[in-house]
Parts: C-alpha cells; sequence; structure tokens
C-alpha cells in the first residue's frame, strides 16, 4: 500500500510539474527585436580598413526547452565603408581607387541556449542579400563594382539576460557576398542588445 501511495504521489507531482515545465519554457519563445554596434574589419585585395557596423532584426523563437529556443530572423545591416590601402593607391599611380561600401538584407535562423539562468550562448546564420560597391583591380586597371548578390551570414555570441524580456551580448558576426569577382566578406564584432515580448 505504501508503494502504491509513493506511485500515486509521484505521478501526482509529475503531472503538476508538466504545465510548470512547459510554462517554463513557453516563456523563453516568443517575437524579439534586437540591434547590434560595432567594429567591421575588411582586409583583403585592395583594401585594408575598419568601420562602424549596425544590424536590426525582427524575429520570432519557439522554446523547445527552458533552456534553449530556436527561431527565424530577418533584417538589415549597414557593415561599413573601407578605405584602399596606401601600398595599392602607391603601386597604381593615376588610377582613382574609391572606398567600398557593403550593406544588404538578413534571412536566416536563430538559437538561443541558456547555459545558466542568466547567461547564454546565441547563434545565427541564413542568406545576406548585399549591396556592394568598390573597386576591382584587373590588369592593374581599376573596375567599379557596383551590383547585388546573394551569399550568406554566419554568427555567434554570448550574453547575459536580465529579465525574461531583456539581455544584452557581445556578437561575432561574417558576411560573404561576392559581385562579380569583388568579394566582400567582413568580420563584425558587435555589442548588442535584445527585446522579447
Amino acid at each position: 500500500m505504501k508503494n502504491t501511495l509513493l506511485v500515486i504521489s509521484l505521478a501526482a507531482a509529475g503531472l503538476v510539474a508538466v504545465p510548470a515545465l512547459s510554462h517554463a519554457a513557453e516563456d523563453k519563445g516568443g517575437f524579439f527585436i534586437n540591434g547590434s554596434v560595432g567594429q567591421s574589419d575588411y582586409s583583403k585585395s585592395i583594401y585594408d580598413d575598419t568601420d562602424t557596423a549596425y544590424n536590426v532584426n525582427l524575429g520570432y523563437r519557439w522554446a523547445l526547452s527552458p533552456s534553449f529556443a530556436l527561431g527565424i530572423e530577418a533584417g538589415a545591416a549597414n557593415l561599413g565603408t573601407w578605405s584602399p590601402k596606401d601600398s595599392a593607391i602607391a603601386a597604381n599611380p593615376g588610377i582613382s581607387l574609391r572606398d567600398s561600401e557593403l550593406k544588404g538584407w538578413t534571412l536566416g535562423a536563430n538559437a538561443h541556449y541558456n547555459f545558466t539562468d542568466n547567461w547564454y550562448l546565441s547563434g545565427r546564420a541564413g542568406l545576406f542579400r548585399a549591396d556592394a560597391e568598390g573597386d576591382l583591380l584587373i590588369d592593374g586597371a581599376a573596375v567599379r563594382a557596383d551590383g547585388k548578390s546573394t551569399e550568406w551570414y554566419a554568427g555567434a555570441g554570448v550574453g547575459y539576460d536580465f529579465t525574461d524580456n531583456f539581455s544584452v551580448g557581445l556578437n561575432y558576426d561574417y558576411y560573404k557576398t561576392d559581385d562579380n569577382g569583388f568579394k566582400v566578406d567582413p568580420g563584425v564584432i558587435s555589442a548588442s542588445a535584445e527585446l522579447r515580448f
């Protein structure tokens, strides 16, 4: 009889815990908006420079457990403007080498994993619809590249949830694009803030 009462008590406790667990998992899901500001670094070809970069995202996450949520996001990114290397300018006298710039739209997936009650790891990846402008050297002559391409982006971060609805983080993101041979793929280190609804 004691064993039966123990089993019934444990089963009842389990049934009570399931809604509580489900509710805790739901708290991590929902709509969000986040933004970040940081520094982009583009050091390839004739360019070697850094600039301020920023992006903003809107999205939705589904809570798959109390500590893990997976979702979708869409956003806009302005990754900065970079100047040509002094050595590239000196090596090509009489050729006007102009600054390059990159901005675009993102659409992808994101994840949020709490490894403690407040500290989290994040990840994101998806498509990057880029609008790139810059110079490409072909046979020693500058050819202006100005167009759009669809490549990819990916990033990871770590941060702190101050509440269920607000967090700040530190991130590294990589953006890839290729406009007819003009390959612009900066890395961005940024600080972010996120508001969840």
